[in-house]
This record gives structure tokens, C-alpha cells and sequence, in this order.
């Protein structure tokens, strides 16, 4: 995000190979980044995208990337146009406000409503180059979401998130396709959000180790031996392939793989908000986790904010480096899943504590913010939204890290 409040998030999804082109000078990050240094709205952001992407080609696989402003949110899909002179199809689809949208790795805008400016933008040249491609007959309405993928246009992460919000709609995972966004029945609150990012599906009948049980003896009340089935302490949600494949060699069907909405190889998420009725320097937060985010605290980071630890610049994803902020995180929330019954003890409840503590004094911290921009002290305002995100953050870093040393302690004899 950026100091007047918009904020881009991303998610890869792919697209047709052969609308792949090369040759074009702009990958999705040079694109955000141009957008953010010189955009205050999503509107402005997605018409300088677009112009940018067809004008000199864009050149990696297709895109969704959410952009918001305190006044709107829309879904930007983008892709190349194929062999030739580099170019770019895109369209982007406003969430209405009260609706809630979600997009995880697949094409999702169906159809496009050419007459609707409020609603939908589009590469000038979409018609044409699709129906030019093969991809749309110029007849029916033309779906994006066929135009640069032609797969389903949801699986188990876009089901669950709208039926739980929308239960009544008694959506089908068997549908062609799902609502681009739904009208919540409840009203969604940060908290909410931060939850669907933890989502594993636990408990529900997509749970991956439901049949993971074991039997244990224990004593009933009367003294007497009783047999109980209950879930193995070593099973958990982010087992990887090779191990949910022997279980399954073993005994097959044990277990069916869900893609979990959280996942241990996830470099970093944010949740963000823009609020229109506080000054920029505080009005757009970031609510930023690295690593697994089913593990790990959010850092609440102000559109104020000038400066974070050294530690966020340096990128840990591939790499073992103990001066990278993820891996303060990374070390301890793998140990936890060596046994994530006793694992989760520790890092549930202080996922919980960090949660909680900011937003518990985020009020006050907004209030003072406030203040100082209202007496023309903004430089102070920022200042003060740096302190508080820096002193939350190297707080953060530093239980995780002692959390690690207590699950060596724990597991450091055997695994």
C-alpha cells in the first residue's frame, strides 16, 4: 500500500500458456509498484495498469491483483495476449460495497457488461483479440474467466469462503461457476477475515485428518479400562506429499488432499483496511504476517509507517538466513507441527495474545495519530505510527523466537 491509502494485494492465476508473450517489458510486480508510486485509487491504479500492459506488453503469467482505495475495492485479472506484438488482455470488476469477493489462484470475472463503467473495465482490444484467438464466439456474453483460462473458475477455497459467509445461498461445488461475490448474511469484521486466513478446514468433512485416529486407553470414572479413538498428535493439516502419500499407500483413501487456504509455504499475507475517515498516515493498516499465516502473529503496519526492521528487507523464502524476519517466525511454527497437539498449545494462544493486544490499543494509537495530523504535526503522526508498528513487530519476532527454544526443549530428545 501506499501513503494515500491503496492498497494491492496478489494471487497468481495462471492462464493459458500461449497467451504467454515474452517479449513484453512488464512482470506483475513492476506493474504494482509503477501503480503505487503514482496512483491515490484503485480506478486511477487499474487505468494506468492496463495502459501500461497493452502499450508494451505484459509479459508474465496471468494475474488477479485486488486493489483498494477507502471508497472501493475491485478485482484486476490480467494476462498477455499471445504470440505477436506484445500486449495485454485484462478486465477488472468492482466488489459491490456490500459484498465480500474472493479470488485464490483461478480466473474468476464471468461476464463482462461492456456498457457498465461503474462496474467493469477492460483492454481496449478485448473483444476482438479474444474472439481473434478462438477463445469467444462474438455471440454468447463474453466470460473473462473463459476468454484467459477456460477451467473451472473456483475450487475448495472460493466454495468455502462464500458458503460460510452466505450459507442460505446453498451454493453447489458442483456449479459451473460460483457469484463473483456475495452479500454476507453477518457482518464481516477484520477478525473474521484474519480467521478464513488460518482456515485449514478443521472439523469440517474436507478435514484431511479426520480419519487419522488412533486408539488410546484410559480409566472411565469408575476406575474401570476404557478404549477411545482420537486424533494421532502428530496429525495435522500441512502434512506434505510424501507423507500423506505413504499413509495413504498404506491404508488408501485415509486421507483426500485439500489445498487449505493457510499453508506452511507461504512466504507472507496482509489484511488490509482503508478507512476514509482517518487521516492517511493512519487510515490505511496493514495487518501483516510472515510464513504460515494458520501460525503466525499480524503486525499491524500503518500507511504511515517510514521504516520497518532491517530484518523485512531481506527475503528468507528460499533461503536459511537468520537476519530475515520470516525466519524468526518459520523455525518455530515447523517445530510446532512435529507435534502439532502439543505444538498448537504454544502457538495458538500467542497468535491470539498478539491479535488482541493490537487491537486493543489501535484505538488509542489511531486517536493520537489523529491528533498530531489535525495540528499539522503529520511528520510527528508518522513518527509516532513507525514506533508503535517497529516496538509491535521486534515484539513479535522476539516470542516467537523464544517459543522456538521452548520446542526444542520439548522435542529436542526425539521427534
Amino acid at each position: 500500500m501506499n501513503e494515500k491509502q491503496l492498497a494491492i494485494g496478489e494471487t497468481t492465476i495462471y492462464g493459458r500458456q500461449e497467451l504467454i508473450n515474452p517479449d513484453g517489458l512488464f512482470p506483475i510486480e513492476e506493474l504494482e509498484k509503477i501503480a503505487l508510486q503514482r496512483c491515490k485509487t484503485a480506478r486511477e491504479a487499474i487505468a494506468l495498469i492496463g495502459k501500461l500492459a497493452e502499450e508494451y506488453g505484459y509479459a508474465d503469467m496471468a494475474e488477479c491483483i485486488t486493489l483498494a482505495d477507502p471508497k472501493e475495492v475491485w478485482q484486476l485479472e490480467i494476462a498477455g495476449s499471445g504470440k505477436g506484438k506484445p500486449s495485454s488482455l485484462w478486465c477488472a470488476e468492482r466488489i459491490p460495497d456490500d459484498q465480500v469477493g474472493i479470488e485464490a489462484n483461478i480466473p474468476r470475472i464471468s461476464t463482462v457488461d461492456f456498457n457498465n463503467p461503474d462496474k467493469f473495465m477492460y483492454s481496449s482490444n478485448l473483444k476482438s483479440v479474444a474472439k481473434e484467438l478462438g477463445y469467444w464466439d462474438g455471440q454468447e456474453p463474453l466470460k473473462f474467466w473463459k476468454v484467459i483460462n477456460g477451467k473451472k473458475p473456483f475450487a475448495i477455497r472460493e466454495f468455502y469462503v462464500l458458503s460460510s459467509l452466505a450459507p442460505s445461498l446453498n451454493l453447489s461445488f458442483d456449479a459451473e461457476e460460483l457469484p463473483f461475490s456475495v452479500k454476507p448474511e453477518k457482518k464481516v469484521s477484520v477478525q473474521d477475515v484474519m480467521k478464513f486466513f488460518r482456515e485449514t478446514y478443521e472439523g469440517t468433512q474436507w478435514d484431511m485428518t479426520k480419519n487419522l485416529l488412533i486408539t488410546v486407553k484410559k480409566k472411565d470414572a469408575n476406575g474401570n479400562d476404557v478404549e477411545e479413538k482420537v486424533k494421532s498428535p502428530v496429525a495435522y493439516n500441512w502434512m506434505n506429499n510424501d507423507l500423506r502419500t505413504l499413509i495413504n499407500e498404506l491404508k488408501p483413501g485415509t486421507i483426500e488432499r485439500q489445498r487449505t487456504i493457510a499453508i506452511t509455504g507461504c512466504s507472507y499475507s496482509h489484511v488490509i483496511q482503508c478507512r476514509s475517515w482517518l487521516p492517511d498516515e493512519v487510515g490505511a493498516i496493514a495487518w501483516f504476517a510472515f510464513d504460515n499465516p494458520g501460525e503466525s502473529p499480524r503486525i499491524p503496519i500503518f500507511s504511515g509507517v517510514t521504516k520497518l526492521p532491517q530484518s523485512f528487507s531481506i527475503c528468507g523464502q528460499q533461503r536459511y538466513r537468520t537476519d530475515a524476519a520470516i525466519w524468526s517466525f518459520r523455525e518455530a511454527n515447523r517445530l510446532a507441527t512435529v507435534n502439532w497437539t502439543r505444538g498448537r498449545t504454544l502457538i495458538e494462544p500467542a497468535v491470539k495474545e498478539f491479535e488482541e493486544k493490537a487491537l486493543a490499543e489501535i484505538p488509542a494509537v489511531e486517536k493520537k495519530a489523529a491528533e498530531l495530523v489535525k495540528t499539522g504535526k503529520n511528520e510527528e503522526a508518522k513518527q509516532y505510527v513507525t514506533n508503535y508498528t517497529n516496538d509491535f513487530a521486534f515484539s513479535a519476532m522476539k516470542r516467537w523466537e523464544e517459543m522456538k527454544v521452548t520446542l526444542w526443549g520439548m522435542f529436542g530428545r526425539g521427534f
